[in-house]
């Protein structure tokens, strides 16, 4: 079940009794944001189902959910509107090893890499990883344009 509130005609958005974590305790070394987003199939399901995938995964532990937010798609603009929302958590992994474990997520929930800004079933970024900076040929923290974007900052605001 899901409370829908349309903030303007294009951002729609839905807070989930199920998508809902507030634990604020973790051993785990590093602080990690996160954006989850897709546009193919049920998303708002496949987020319930990444956030008790990743609950049952030692080496996360999930501290919150945002509310998931739709919004049109940007980039390559003809397709389906997109469903974000936000995982803080904690883990021990460096950042290296942290993107490639996301990858690996996305890809058991379906994400094939077609073209820049493809539709997806699961797209998932780091936004903030503790308080480092890296810029890599592989790897910006933060996220490059975070800030810009209404599919972040609507669903990060909603953590406070």
């Amino acid at each position: 079940m899901y409370l829908k509130r349309e903030l303007t005609n294009s951002l729609t958005t839905f807070k989930s009794l199920c998508f809902n974590t507030k634990n604020s305790y973790s051993n785990l070394r590093y602080k990690v944001t996160i954006g989850i987003g897709g546009n193919i199939g049920d998303v708002k399901r496949r987020f319930n189902h990444l956030e008790i995938f990743m609950k049952k995964d030692k080496r996360v532990d999930v501290l919150r959910t945002s509310l998931i937010l739709k919004n049109p798609p940007f980039g390559f603009i003809d397709q389906d509107d997109f469903f974000n929302s936000i995982l803080v958590l904690q883990t021990n992994m460096q950042p290296r090893v942290f993107l490639d474990y996301l990858m690996r997520v996305e890809k058991r929930f379906g994400r094939q890499r077609s073209f820049e800004n493809a539709p997806r079933t699961l797209d998932l970024d780091i936004i903030f990883f503790d308080n480092r900076i890296i810029k890599t040929n592989k790897l910006t923290i933060p996220h490059a344009s975070w800030s810009k974007r209404q599919s972040v900052v609507i669903p990060l605001a909603s953590l406070r």
